[in-house]
């Protein structure tokens, strides 16, 4: 493999196309990439993963920079790693969080194993984050951009990985990277921002769980199991939600937790919604261990969540977190991600929160993450 060849993920966006522009500037030998990920990729209309119109301004902009692109079909596993597990989570009641899935066994794993077949030492991303060597391994690192940073989406990544890992923005802020984008002529310069989950184009939330998620009809009740309702399907809730429950009340209601053990939607008052600790499984760290000292740790539940101090237990796979504030909708299945100033530590996923009210393990509520 040569150590200056790097495959990298292009997108047709603006961010892995500045990251690719950049690499070759730096005297990197630069193939780009794009994967067929969702099942439309090759509707043109369609703005599921990667459809043709992606595909089409990857390669332009592979054009532009004069590097080879190549287009990868990975529909078959993305639907098997990502899709699949994204739905039987929700089937449960709980938040998967699908941007984590393909980060850690698409892009990171079968990404990277394809860019060792095409001789490439490294892959590169758009990610804003940064990767560092350090006397004890790479460490991952909080992005320049606070209001971009990706790390939280990172955190299952391993030391085999970070070693051949490039994220050439880490270092720069959004308005820094549109600004190079126009310099250099690149067509995707202008190209606009998707929120959506990238399998759910135009976040038509409901039809995708109309059509992959059965559905059953159950009751609302409140904290003390008190019937005020009906729900059609606990799928089509969050957890903190409050339009849309179709209940008639003198005081707002909020959703506390989905129980999909007897398909019941739990509603009360928004100061019910605070959790005072949580546990979390399925943990992975950075350095490979897990962390010797627990002081001076943070932590976010969401993406986009602010981070806060909490205290840290292992015991056995398992972290018990405790909040030194107590935090609202708290759910199962989402990412909890800790933090050590800019360094990211590692992470894992919700099992279950304590509510401070009754201190009721809330064992089954979802939210969307991304």
């Amino acid at each position: 493999m040569s150590g200056k060849r790097v495959v990298v993920a292009m997108s047709g966006g603006v961010d892995s196309s500045v990251a690719a522009a950049l690499l070759k500037k730096q005297g990197y030998r630069v193939i780009g990439v794009t994967m067929k990920l969702g099942p439309d990729a090759d509707r043109v209309s369609s703005r599921a993963c990667c459809p043709s119109d992606a595909i089409d301004s990857a390669r332009r902009v592979a054009a532009k920079l004069g590097i080879p692109h190549y287009v990868m079909d990975l529909r078959d596993i993305f639907a098997r790693k990502v899709i699949a597990d994204f739905c039987r989570e929700y089937s449960r009641g709980r938040t998967p969080n699908p941007c984590i899935a393909c980060n850690q066994y698409i892009k990171f794993d079968t990404l990277l194993q394809k860019a060792g077949q095409l001789g490439a030492a490294f892959l590169a991303t758009g990610h804003y984050a940064r990767v560092e060597p350090s006397a004890d391994g790479y460490r991952l690192l909080k992005a320049a951009d606070p209001a971009k940073d990706q790390s939280y989406f990172l955190y299952p990544l391993e030391q085999a990985q970070l070693r051949h890992l490039l994220l050439p923005l880490g270092r720069l802020h959004k308005t820094e990277v549109r600004r190079l984008a126009a310099e250099m002529g690149l067509p995707s310069a202008a190209k606009r921002e998707s929120q959506d989950i990238c399998f759910i184009p135009d976040n038509g939330y409901h039809s995708f769980i109309s059509e992959h998620i059965p559905s059953r009809p159950g009751d609302i009740v409140d904290s003390n199991g008190r019937v005020l309702g009906r729900h059609r399907g606990l799928a089509y809730y969050t957890v903190g939600q409050r339009q849309g429950l179709g209940l008639a009340s003198n005081r707002r209601l909020y959703v506390l937790k989905i129980d999909a053990g007897s398909n019941r939607l739990v509603v009360g008052a928004r100061d019910q919604l605070l959790a005072s600790r949580l546990f979390a499984r399925r943990l992975s760290w950075v350095s490979g261990k897990a962390p010797q000292e627990f002081t001076n740790i943070t932590a976010k539940l969401r993406y986009r969540s602010p981070e806060v101090a909490v205290g840290l237990h292992l015991d056995d796979g398992t972290a018990e977190v405790r909040f030194v504030e107590p935090q609202p909708a708290v759910a199962p299945g989402q990412a909890i991600v800790f933090y050590r100033g800019e360094a990211v530590l590692g992470g894992g996923v919700i099992e279950a929160s304590e509510l401070t009210q009754r201190g009721e393990p809330n064992k089954q509520s979802h939210t969307v993450l991304c």
